[in-house]
């Protein structure tokens, strides 16, 4: 998904514990910072995500576990009182990666930070030696798909009724980061 609910793998509903508040919209419309997620970063994630994605939220201990988790990198987008906004996370072993989870907060959606986000992944598994990312995205979500697509993703397959409890199938994308690479410099020539 892009600015807004951009769930890449299929959630889990939350076990147990209630869903902290997600923060409330920033009240100055300065670009939330950047950086790398960490631990402490854990409940406010786990909050946006939860706000975000509803009944399809990973529980906790799962975002705790993507968080810490080998071969990951997370992001977040924080406002100037540290609120976390949005989060984006990548799983890369050797030469694949899969982009996990994106959120972004619903008052910033359309503002292009989905695709910050997006592209703080991607330059991480360039960084890894990535040859190939992939993700999935909802069916129904036209807004994130047209994102991807415009990254350079393309459609490679559908698993059906992936996105559980709705039963909504998932577009399965491929991002060859060769291809990044060279519609990059092709973009830098004509400038």
């Amino acid at each position: 998904m892009s600015d807004g609910t951009v769930s890449e793998s299929a959630h889990a509903v939350p076990t147990g514990s209630a869903a902290p508040a997600a923060p409330a919209a920033p009240a100055d419309h300065a670009a939330p910072s950047a950086r790398r997620a960490t631990l402490d970063d854990l409940d406010a994630v786990w909050a946006l995500e939860a706000s975000v994605f509803g009944a399809e939220a990973w529980s906790l201990s799962m975002m705790r576990e993507e968080l810490v988790g080998d071969h990951r990198d997370y992001f977040v987008l924080a406002g100037s009182n540290g609120d976390v906004l949005g989060y984006g996370g990548l799983l890369a072993v050797g030469t694949d990666a899969d982009i996990q989870t994106i959120a972004v907060h619903p008052s910033l959606r359309g503002m292009g930070q989905g695709r910050r986000l997006m592209t703080l992944l991607l330059d991480s598994a360039e960084a890894r030696g990535v040859r190939e990312v992939f993700l999935e995205v909802r069916a129904d979500n036209a807004v994130a798909h047209r994102l991807y697509t415009t990254l350079g993703f393309a459609e490679i397959g559908v698993r059906p009724r992936y996105y559980q409890p709705e039963g909504v199938d998932a577009i399965v994308m491929r991002l060859e980061v060769r291809a990044r690479n060279s519609a990059a410099t092709a973009l830098e020539d004509q400038a």
